[in-house]
């Protein structure tokens, strides 16, 4: 049905559907109740290493999607993540939940592109 993206501090609505929380770490100031997902999978955001090389830098965004991309592509955890949300979505809309204030130059950007062509 489709993938969306929303930031963790904007309000659930029911038409987001299934809310998947993409980052390694837990959004800053919200609790489990007023974050409101479905599931944390966080095997899916990047690693620790390119997630703090990456600091949110849109400088560095066309690099680090290069670099998402090669993890997405082999590492077997972020694989599995991907095929979960691909056959949640292809019956239900899945909402990726992330807490970057930037919504252009994000993790959840790169795996929206991957799930909507449907190949890495």
């Amino acid at each position: 049905m489709g993938v969306k993206i929303k930031r963790a501090y904007e309000q659930e609505a029911n038409e987001d559907g299934v809310r998947i929380l993409v980052d390694r770490v837990w959004p800053r100031g919200l609790s489990k109740e007023k974050l409101q997902i479905d599931e944390w999978m966080k095997e899916v955001a990047p690693s620790k290493e390119l997630r703090k090389w990456f600091g949110h830098d849109p400088e560095k965004f066309e690099q680090f999607k290069t670099r998402y991309l090669d993890e997405l592509n082999t590492d077997p955890l972020k694989q599995e993540c991907l095929e979960k949300i691909r056959r949640l979505k292809s019956n239900q809309v899945v909402t990726l939940v992330q807490g970057a204030r930037d919504e252009k130059h994000n993790q959840a950007v790169v795996l929206k592109k991957v799930l909507d062509e449907g190949a890495e």
